[in-house]
């Protein structure tokens, strides 16, 4: 089994996210992780590319989070489909409080 490289532990999550260009209309994904880092999503029916500026708003329990991050990955699943890894370079350090101590209770 190979060495964890991942900085941040990720919290499992299956919610509907928003996600957009900045300075854009909201699109919808569905995330499926996040960490004080970033967030992982599925998008469906758009162009994401990497090195991409994305706003993103999404819930931690419930407090509603309001980040900016660069698209660090990009994967297309299928034709409409694609998986999105995004860093954040723009959170407020409350919200990443939040994610660190919920990161810390053991969720799987």
């Amino acid at each position: 089994m190979g060495k964890e490289r991942r900085k941040y532990r990720r919290i499992a999550t299956d919610q509907v996210i928003s996600f957009a260009p900045v300075d854009t209309r909201d699109l919808l994904g569905v995330s499926r992780n996040v960490s004080p880092g970033g967030i992982c999503f599925e998008a469906v029916g758009c162009e994401i590319n990497l090195d991409d500026l994305l706003r993103v708003t999404f819930n931690v329990g419930e407090h509603t989070v309001v980040a900016v991050g660069r698209v660090s990955w990009a994967t297309e699943m299928d034709p409409i489909t694609t998986d999105v890894g995004l860093e954040f370079v723009e959170i407020d350090p409350s919200a990443i409080e939040l994610l660190e101590e919920v990161a810390g209770v053991e969720l799987f």
